[in-house]
């Protein structure tokens, strides 16, 4: 297992309740997958320096997590195909034990 950093944005348009849903089933497809997540740090509502997707503002995500390569995975897949998700960044923040 190892610690992972991982930075998401969430479509700033959709409601708290759509945006809450959005979170809990990212964290769940970690959590499904054998993660712990560690540490959990809001943002809030951010402008972006460009223009994505006819976007201007995002909700960012900072997530400490100690996963396995199936559970990054399996995140990295979900969320691509999860149109509220803009981006994410996946950070490996130490070395195996």
């Amino acid at each position: 297992m190892r610690k992972y950093e991982i930075m998401y944005i969430v479509n700033a348009s959709l409601d708290d309740a759509a945006r809450a849903q959005v979170v809990e089933s990212v964290h769940k497809t970690l959590t499904d997958n054998g993660a712990t997540i560690d540490k959990v740090d809001e943002w809030g509502s951010r402008e972006f320096a460009y223009e994505i997707n006819h976007m201007t503002k995002g909700f960012y995500y900072v997530i400490n997590v100690t996963a396995g390569n199936e559970a990054i995975a399996e995140f990295n897949r979900l969320t691509r195909i999860n149109s509220n998700v803009i981006r994410f960044l996946v950070v490996k923040t130490d070395e195996e034990k």
